[in-house]
């Protein structure tokens, strides 16, 4: 007889479900935040008072509106939840999760796939349900339209605040301070604008300015170095007249709250003596008119001034910026916008000969001289990313790597040089004669 024992198999645990919770509050205020924190509290004893669900954690947000699809605890979430880290997540509402129709269908659909359920608690919806996703379609429509009402009373605040001309007060603007709720002037940066007008009035231009400016050491706002589009931006800014022109954005939508800016879409408002001025309006009305003269004269001088074959396609690899059309005493040459606005401390790229570019080009080509039209056709761009080195890039994609040589001071130099060169020596002779 065969003895037989039984081996009992063990008892099987129950499986416990890995829920998380997700929670979102406006930044930026005392009560929203403490709200953050009670939801944070309230969902971690609830999910760990459940002996069927395993605590996963709790990811918070802190967004400036209920519609940015970038709030990254989400994304870390959704992350978590592809990794196989998260079976359920326990919500507020559908308004906390998203505010928009597409972007919580989009998620709870993907979601879905995963076989991670979403339970609102509001609405008292799962995601999961048979008729969830019907249910969610409607609610988050609800929440969409609520979301657009909101913004759309948020707007007609601001529009009759215009209208009335009410103060507005700015941050972050060099020339003030804003100090109890006022636009005070910062004296020794003001100083600083003022020679800006004084100097580009008196025929200086943006970028020289800034070049004096960073020569002098003067720092511009938060420490950084002057630019020529920062210059730009101070000479047109009508606040450092003491006024201010409103509405000179406006959001596009509810949705994606993109700022667009005003040109002539919306009306806009121009309010005198809302803070204190830096220059007087005649004062910023002759930087004004020299501005627009300057750009008129520049304009008229040279038309095609982007239609030169090499632009904005030569990109220097040492500091990112593309190369710019410059004319010498040899001629016309190609060099780094960094070098040319900056410095050589910037930006130490060696400037290209045109004709040497021309001609490196055109043996790429294989072509006995340059032509603009084919080069433009077949060459999507030329990256420098040595002193010396040229890569041709082609437009199926195709690098060409080609090294050109210096030119050499006899080779530089052109008869027009030579004559000017001649002719300054005749006078220095007749000088000394003289003595």
């Amino acid at each position: 007889m065969r003895t037989i024992h039984k081996i009992e198999a063990p008892a099987k645990l129950p499986s416990r479900k890995r829920v998380a919770a997700y929670a979102r509050v406006t930044s930026g205020k005392d009560a929203a935040l403490h709200s953050l924190s009670a939801q944070i509290s309230y969902y971690n004893s609830l999910i760990q008072r459940n002996a069927e669900w395993l605590f996963v954690g709790i990811y918070a947000d802190e967004a400036l509106t209920g519609t940015k699809a970038d709030r990254p605890e989400f994304q870390r979430l959704m992350k978590d939840c592809r990794d196989g880290k998260v079976e359920m997540i326990i919500t507020k509402s559908i308004s906390r999760f998203a505010r928009n129709t597409v972007t919580t269908l989009e998620a709870v659909r993907e979601l879905k796939t995963l076989g991670v359920e979403v339970w609102f608690e509001r609405e008292n919806v799962s995601s999961l349900s048979g008729d969830g996703e019907l249910m969610l379609t409607i609610l988050s429509s609800f929440a969409q339209e609520e979301s657009r009402s909101a913004s759309e009373n948020k707007l007609w605040q601001i529009k009759r605040d215009f209208k009335k001309g009410k103060p507005v007060g700015f941050f972050g603007m060099y020339g003030y301070d804003y100090e109890d709720g006022k636009n005070v002037v910062n004296e020794e940066q003001a100083a600083v604008i003022r020679l800006m007008f004084e100097w580009y009035i008196g025929g200086m231009g943006m970028m020289a300015i800034a070049q004096r400016l960073n020569g002098q050491g003067i720092p511009a706002y938060l420490g950084g170095r002057w630019h020529q589009e920062r210059i730009g931006e101070l000479l047109a800014n009508e606040k450092l007249t003491g006024n201010a022109v409103l509405q000179k954005y406006y959001t596009v939508d509810h949705i994606s709250k993109a700022q667009k800016r005003n040109r002539g879409e919306k009306d806009r408002y121009f309010v005198e003596g809302t803070h204190p001025a830096i220059i007087s309006m005649e004062v910023f009305e002759a930087a004004r008119r020299i501005r627009a003269s300057r750009a008129a004269h520049f304009k008229n001088r040279d038309s095609s001034a982007n239609t030169y074959p090499f632009s904005s396609i030569i990109h220097c690899e040492n500091c990112g910026k593309n190369y710019k059309r410059k004319k010498t005493a040899v001629g016309f040459v190609w060099q780094c916008s960094t070098f040319l606005h900056e410095g050589k401390a910037f930006c130490p790229a060696k400037q290209i000969p045109e004709g040497t570019l021309s001609a490196v080009a055109a043996e790429v080509l294989g072509m006995a001289e340059f032509d603009g039209a084919v080069f433009k056709s077949k060459i999507t761009g030329i990256r420098v990313p040595g002193d010396n080195h040229l890569a041709f890039v082609f437009s199926d994609g195709n690098i060409v790597h080609r090294e050109w040589k210096d030119r050499s001071r006899r080779e530089s130099w052109t008869e027009e040089n030579r004559q000017r060169a001649r002719e300054h020596a005749l006078r220095g002779r007749r000088g000394g004669s003289s003595q």
